[in-house]
C-alpha cells in the first residue's frame, strides 16, 4: 500500500512562488531537471571512487524522452538515486538541501566540482508545466528498494515500493494541457541546446541517422564493405568545453572553432581571446572573444543567461563568449544577480583581464595592435567611458590616430606637437577632425601650419574627448571647424588687418544677407591673403554637447533643442573684401556675397534642397554664356 504524506512546506503556495519568482522563464524547469540527473550522475562517479557503490562500467548519460501517447516527459539518469528515506529528507522537506548536505558530508573529497543545483525548489520547478510528476527511482547502494513518489502539484504526495531494474532516477513529466509545446522534439532539443549544451555528463534526446559499415559484412561491387544507414542516441552537449581545459593545452585554431561552436553563424575570426581561470578570491572560468553579440554566463558548465546588461560592466556586453562561475547561484531572478557581491567581483576581475590583454597585445607586437586599432578603438572608447578603473589602465595602449595614419600614445603625442601647439595659455591645443577628407579644406589650412590633426570619428567622439581632457588637464581638443586655422593654437602674435573699422561696418549687412536666417553670424579677422575668404566655424562647446547628448550621457536638453548656429568669418585681408568695396552696382555686388556665402556654404555640406538645385543651375548658366 502506497504511503500517503503532505510535503512540509511553509505555506500551500509554494508552487506558485516558484512560478512567479523563482524562474523568469518557464522553460528553465528542464535545466533545473537535467542539472539535478547530471548532479546525481556525478554523485555516484564520486561515491564510486570512494568504494561505496559498484564500480562504472559505462558511460554515464542523462536521456530525454518524449512520450506523445502518454503525454510525459522524462529525464532519466544512472545517477546515485534515492532511497525512500532520502526521497522523503530531499524532496518531501523542501527546507533542506540534498546538494549541501551531500557537500557537508563529503566535503574533503573535492565534492564541490561535482554539484550543479539543488534538489528541493530546482526540483518543483517540474510543476510549471506538469499536472503530476512521479518519481521513479533505485540507489545504487547495494540491498536498496526501488520507490515511486507521485505529486499532483497540491501539498499532497504518495509513496510506495516498486520494482525497478536500472538504478538510478526517472523524472516523469504528465505534461499539462497548456504546456504540450514541451512534447515536440524540437523544442525540447532547443532548450536542451540553450541551457546544457556544455553539461559535464553526455545528454541524449531522442536519435539521429549515421552511416556504418554493414555489421554483416555485405560489399559493394568494388569488394568495399557496404555502408547501412543506423540509428543511434542523439547527444546534445559537448561535456569537455574548451573553458574547462588548460590555455596551455588548447591552440587558436581550438579557441576559433569553440567560437565558431558558440556563433556558428559568425564567419570571421574574433580579433583577440582571454581565457579566464581564477581560484581565488573566487572561482572563474571561460574564455572572451570580442566581437559585438552577448556573453553567456554559465554556472558549473550550465547556461543561467545571455543578457548581462547591468550585471557587468557596460563595455563588456561589447564582448561574447562564456564565464563559468560556482559562485554564481542559479536560481535567482536576474534583478538579484546585479547585487550580487561575488558578481561585482567577477565582473571586476574580467575588467582588468581584458586591459591585460590588450596591454600585452600592444607591448608583444604594436604593428599588428596598430593595425586592429580601428576595430579594437570603441570597444577601447567605450570601455574609458564606463569603467573608471579601465579607463586609467588604458593610458598604457590607448592610441591617436592623427590624418596620416600615425598611432601615437599619449607620450607620444605630446613630445610629437611640442611647442608648436601650445597656446599662450599655455594648453597643449590637439585639432582633430572626425572625417578628414570631408573637411579636407580645414585640415589643409591647419597641417600647413604644422599642426598635428587627430582622426576622432565615431558616435563616442565627443565623449571620448571630453573625457581625455578631464584625464590630461594640460590638453584641450578643438574640431578642426571649430574657429578659424589663425585661432586654432592662440598665441600672443596677430596679423594686421587690411580693413579698417568702417569699412567692416559696410561689409557685414552685405554678406549677414547673402547667408539665410539668424543661423550665421559674421565677424571679420585678419588671415593670410591665401586663405579662404570666407570661413564657416562651429563653437566646439556646443557643437560638442550636442552630440554628447545625440549619443546620451552628456549635455542638457536645451543643447538638444537649440538650433545649430555658425561663425562666419570674414577674411579681412583676401581680394573678395576689396571687390565688395569697390563694387558699385549694388546687384553685382549681392549676387557677388550670395556666391561666396553659398561656396562656403557647400564646403561644409551646408547648401542643400531648393538652394543646392538653384546654385548648380546657375552654375550651369554661366558656364553656357561665356
Amino acid at each position: 500500500m502506497a504511503q500517503q504524506g503532505t510535503i512540509n512546506v511553509t505555506t500551500d503556495n509554494i508552487f506558485p512562488i516558484i512560478k512567479q519568482f523563482l524562474y523568469s522563464d518557464q522553460e528553465i524547469f528542464l535545466r533545473e531537471l537535467v542539472s539535478n540527473a547530471v548532479d546525481a550522475t556525478q554523485k555516484r562517479k564520486m561515491l564510486a571512487q570512494l568504494g561505496e557503490v559498484a564500480e562504472i562500467t559505462d558511460t554515464p548519460q542523462v536521456e530525454v524522452v518524449i512520450d506523445d501517447e502518454a503525454n510525459t516527459l522524462t529525464i532519466r539518469d544512472a545517477g546515485i538515486g534515492m532511497t525512500a528515506e532520502e526521497i522523503d529528507k530531499y524532496i518531501n522537506q523542501i527546507a533542506f538541501s540534498g546538494a549541501t548536505d551531500f557537500l557537508e558530508k563529503y566535503k574533503d573529497a573535492d565534492a564541490k566540482q561535482a554539484i550543479i543545483g539543488h534538489f528541493g525548489l530546482g526540483f518543483y520547478s517540474a510543476f510549471m508545466v506538469a499536472d503530476r510528476v512521479d518519481i521513479v527511482t533505485l540507489s545504487q547502494r547495494e540491498g536498496s528498494q526501488a520507490v515511486k513518489w507521485s505529486c499532483d502539484g497540491s501539498p499532497n504526495f504518495s509513496l510506495e515500493d516498486i520494482e525497478k531494474d536500472a538504478a538510478g532516477t526517472d523524472i516523469v513529466l504528465h505534461i499539462s494541457e497548456d504546456a504540450k509545446e514541451y512534447l515536440a522534439e524540437e523544442r525540447i532539443r532547443g532548450i536542451l541546446n540553450t541551457y546544457c549544451k556544455f553539461m559535464p555528463v553526455e545528454i541524449v534526446q531522442g536519435t539521429k541517422s549515421e552511416y556504418v559499415d554493414d555489421p554483416e559484412g555485405a560489399t559493394d561491387e568494388d569488394g568495399k564493405v557496404k555502408k547501412v544507414s543506423v540509428d543511434v542516441p542523439f547527444v546534445v552537449n559537448k561535456t569537455e568545453p574548451a573553458w574547462t581545459k588548460k590555455p596551455a593545452d588548447l591552440s587558436d585554431e581550438d579557441y576559433n572553432e569553440f567560437y565558431r561552436d558558440l556563433y556558428p553563424m559568425n564567419f570571421e575570426d574574433p580579433l583577440f581571446h582571454i581565457h579566464l581561470n581564477v581560484d581565488f578570491p573566487f572561482n572563474l572560468t571561460g574564455i572572451l572573444y570580442l566581437q559585438k553579440n552577448r556573453i553567456h554566463l554559465y554556472s558549473n558548465q550550465v547556461f543561467i543567461t545571455d543578457n548581462v546588461e547591468n550585471i557587468v560592466p557596460d563595455f563588456l556586453t561589447l564582448l561574447h563568449g562564456v564565464i563559468d562561475s560556482p559562485d554564481i547561484p542559479l536560481n535567482v531572478s536576474r534583478s538579484y544577480l546585479q547585487e550580487d557581491a561575488n558578481v561585482k567581483k567577477i565582473s571586476g576581475h574580467i575588467s582588468k583581464k581584458v586591459s591585460d590583454k590588450l596591454a600585452q597585445m600592444f607591448k608583444k607586437d604594436r604593428e599588428a595592435f596598430e593595425a586592429q586599432w580601428d576595430d579594437l578603438r570603441v570597444f577601447v572608447e567605450y570601455g574609458m567611458l564606463t569603467d573608471e578603473k579601465f579607463a586609467e589602465r588604458a593610458q598604457k595602449f590607448f592610441l591617436y590616430k592623427d590624418t596620416t595614419g600615425k598611432c601615437h600614445t599619449h607620450e607620444e603625442l605630446m613630445a610629437a606637437v611640442g611647442e608648436t601647439q601650445k597656446d599662450k595659455h599655455g594648453k597643449v591645443i590637439l585639432p582633430y577632425t572626425p572625417h578628414a577628407e570631408g573637411q579636407h579644406s580645414y585640415v589643409k589650412e591647419a597641417t600647413d601650419r604644422g599642426y598635428t590633426v587627430l582622426v576622432m570619428d565615431g558616435p563616442l567622439a565627443a565623449h571620448v574627448v571630453s573625457k581625455l581632457e578631464q584625464t590630461h588637464s594640460d590638453v584641450q581638443f578643438k574640431r578642426v571647424d571649430a574657429d578659424i586655422a589663425d585661432k586654432l593654437v592662440e598665441k600672443d602674435e596677430e596679423l594686421s588687418s587690411a580693413l579698417d573699422e568702417k569699412q567692416e561696418e559696410t561689409l557685414k549687412p552685405i554678406l549677414e544677407g547673402a547667408f539665410p536666417g539668424e543661423s550665421y553670424k559674421v565677424k571679420f579677422a585678419p588671415m593670410s591673403p591665401t586663405s579662404a575668404p570666407l570661413v564657416i566655424t562651429q563653437s566646439e562647446f556646443m557643437r560638442r554637447m550636442k552630440e554628447q547628448q545625440a549619443v546620451g550621457g552628456g549635455g542638457f536638453t536645451m543643447f538638444g533643442d537649440m538650433p545649430d548656429s555658425y561663425d562666419v568669418t570674414v577674411n579681412a585681408n583676401h581680394p573678395l573684401a576689396n571687390a565688395l568695396l569697390n563694387e558699385s552696382d549694388d546687384a553685382k555686388r549681392s549676387a557677388l556675397a550670395k556666391q561666396a556665402a553659398n561656396l562656403a556654404r557647400l564646403s561644409q555640406g551646408l547648401l542643400e534642397g531648393e538652394e543646392l538645385t538653384a546654385f548648380i543651375q546657375d552654375g550651369f548658366a554661366q558656364l553656357q554664356q561665356s
